[in-house]
């Protein structure tokens, strides 16, 4: 009893060393608990049964992903042990040397480890279920579901889930923590506030080598980031190069920084500059390791978060443009088949049950094909793509039939002179060299006769329905084309429901296999918009979930370490002032010191994530998608909020311990 009376005791006395360490496991829980408790949001939303299997799917793939955020929140938690049981060294030897052992002492720290945790727990959950209801307004609206029945949500299994890996996580804590205190001899712990980080002095021109290698490591992992994507192989070379350029820099940085500014005797002489400067140097060259992981870290949480949220809002727009119309039914069999008469009339499917319906059809020629339409460039292509088929055939479409389905898709129609042909395209890719080709004009033969592009560019438009743009291409031609000897026929219609649409759905699938057995596919946008919904949702929640979890590991890692010096340098801040010095001065030096030790991974990061989205950009253009502005600074604010709240708790307590007396 007298030990737990001690350990209340303690941690009411040292509560504001433990504010980091609180903070850090109350937004741990609490991002954990928000996670893995979308399985309730269902519970309270309108949504088909797509899109709930969906929400399962999502929550046993974070459920997945909540094994590394565990190992990683488990590392964390050890690490800011460490900083309490080294702030606390003294306190520990000051118990042995009135007599009590080291298993008393032990179970101080267990009890006090033990009461910390489950008060971090049950905060941490609280502060989950609250933030998951905010969680059910951004699953709503991802979904676009009803939110009337929205009511509050209590989700028992992540619960269970959150306090087993908190349980395990907390288990190898106390062992940890019972193991460091019975391994330290009673001198050790009396003197260790005497004892600061042994600092190695490395070799300056051993150093400026280093640092120059990793910078040719950088420069040339961002060329092939951005330049020479071209094979997943040097996708992975690039981020293997960049993880070890980054070693490298703080490695080199860390053996000259100071001889760097030194050589600038104005700065350096200025003020409390000799002082601030020489505990940076001092910080950065005992952490290198930790800088580079904080760094790599940041530049993950970075480029993931923004690249996650471009591509949903690309998604997004590119299922607007991509589902024109209800449903669109493609007859792909061998023999021609007319969607309506061939298809729809004999599954017994009637029309009646569409408001609106529109048909048509498309023809493949042997000499109109890919090749032939980039002819004018198709050597360099090849050059780039040798793997390009250019045999396939490009649809051919008559322009009565292209403008039906133009106009039912509320965009332009067009006119055709008898020898002109336009490309409908919008797969990025593809248009990049259909419009050089087009430039420099392009003529192509059907029945004898040619016919040449009338604009110098693709048209954007579709035929199909889709979740991204990926239409190749369209060649549109004058209706007294002789299209008699085609090679292949596709057969299309597009229509739109009348009445309820889902339950109008629901109907229709029902012939659906029987649709597909005589040769036909039919894409619906409920059925596309539900598995881009899905795709968006995996790729937001787990760029979020992995991006704050990164964020809050470096931000904390950096505060810990940041307030383990200033427990450290307690002594040094005081013999300033013995001597003079304005508190004043020792506060803004102080300030500048955790400034710049914060801001240092964060600025290499930020240029390692200027090519990293770019990279991503790379990969989205294929996509036909692209990074933009809003992310980029919702990752900003992301930033602001957690590593600059972060900085300022390190801060306040930072300025605490140093005025201690």
């Amino acid at each position: 009893m007298m030990l737990f009376k001690l350990s209340i005791k303690n941690i009411k006395k040292s509560f504001k060393d433990y504010a980091i360490y609180f903070l850090t496991l109350v937004l741990g829980v609490a991002i954990f608990y928000v996670f893995n408790a979308l399985d309730g949001q269902e519970a309270m939303l309108q949504l088909n049964g797509t899109e709930k299997d969906i929400i399962r799917l999502m929550n046993e793939f974070l459920s997945g992903v909540s094994i590394l955020v565990a190992i990683i929140l488990g590392f964390l938690v050890i690490y800011a042990s460490r900083f309490l049981i080294k702030r606390r060294k003294k306190e520990f030897g000051i118990y042995l040397t009135l007599g009590m052992g080291k298993r008393q002492v032990s179970k101080i720290l267990l009890m006090e480890t033990l009461i910390i945790g489950l008060v971090s727990l049950l905060v941490g959950l609280f502060v989950g279920v609250i933030a998951s209801q905010f969680m059910s307004i951004v699953v709503a609206k991802l979904f676009e579901a009803d939110m009337s029945r929205f009511e509050f949500v209590f989700s028992s299994s992540s619960l269970v889930k959150t306090v087993i890996y908190y349980g395990i996580i907390y288990l190898t804590l106390m062992v940890f923590n019972v193991f460091a205190v019975t391994k330290y001899k009673l001198i050790d712990l009396l003197t260790a506030s005497k004892k600061g980080e042994k600092i190695k002095v490395r070799n300056l021109t051993l150093s400026v080598i280093i640092f120059l290698i990793a910078v040719g490591v950088l420069g040339y992992a961002y060329y092939l980031a951005t330049k020479r994507l071209d094979s997943l192989d040097l996708f992975g070379l690039a981020i293997l190069l960049g993880i070890i350029g980054t070693f490298l820099l703080f490695f080199g940085i860390s053996g000259f920084i100071l001889k760097l500014v030194q050589s600038n005797k104005k700065l350096y002489l200025k003020g409390l500059n000799i002082f601030t400067l020489r505990q940076i140097n001092s910080q950065v060259n005992t952490t290198v390791f930790s800088m580079s992981i904080i760094c790599l870290l940041l530049f993950f949480t970075i480029t993931i978060f923004s690249s996650a949220w471009s591509i949903n809002v690309g998604l997004k727009n590119d299922l607007v443009y991509g589902t024109p119309a209800d449903i669109v039914i493609t007859s792909y069999a061998e023999e021609t088949k007319d969607v309506k008469t061939d298809i729809l009339d004999k599954v017994d499917y009637s029309v009646d049950n569409f408001s609106g319906y529109v048909e048509g059809n498309t023809y493949g020629f042997e000499n109109v094909t890919v090749g032939s339409l980039i002819k004018p460039i198709l050597n360099d292509v090849l050059k780039k793509y040798p793997n390009l088929m250019v045999n396939s055939y490009l649809p051919v479409m008559k322009i009565s039939d292209y403008n039906k389905f133009a106009s039912f898709y509320g965009r332009d129609t067009y006119t055709l002179n008898d020898d002109e042909f336009i490309l409908i395209a919008d797969y990025v890719q593809m248009i990049e060299y259909e419009n050089m080709a087009l430039e420099k004009g392009v003529t192509i033969k059907i029945g004898g006769k040619e016919y040449h592009n009338k604009y110098d560019k693709c048209i954007e438009g579709l035929l199909n329905m889709s979740g991204n743009k990926s239409n190749t291409g369209i060649v549109v031609v004058p209706d007294d084309v002789d299209t008699s000897n085609y090679e292949t026929k596709r057969s299309y219609l597009a229509a739109n429901y009348k009445g309820n649409k889902e339950k109008a759905e629901e109907k229709f699938l029902k012939y659906q296999t029987d649709i597909n057995s005589n040769g036909a596919v039919a894409d619906t946008k409920i059925d596309i918009y539900s598995a881009s919904t899905g795709l968006r949702a995996i790729m937001i929640f787990v760029g979020l979930y992995l991006g704050v979890i990164f964020l809050i590991s470096s931000a904390a890692i950096l505060a810990l370490k940041e307030l383990s010096d200033s427990s450290d340098n307690k002594e040094k801040y005081q013999m300033l002032r013995r001597i003079g010095v304005d508190n004043k001065k020792l506060i803004k030096a102080l300030f500048t010191s955790i400034f710049i030790f914060f801001m240092f991974p964060l600025i290499i990061a930020i240029i390692h994530s200027i090519f990293g989205i770019m990279c991503a950009n790379i990969i989205m253009e294929s996509l036909s998608m692209k990074s933009n502005m809003a992310s980029i600074l919702t990752t900003a604010l992301l930033i602001i909020i957690i590593y600059g709240g972060y900085f300022l708790v390190t801060y306040f307590t930072s300025k605490r311990i140093i005025n201690e007396k």
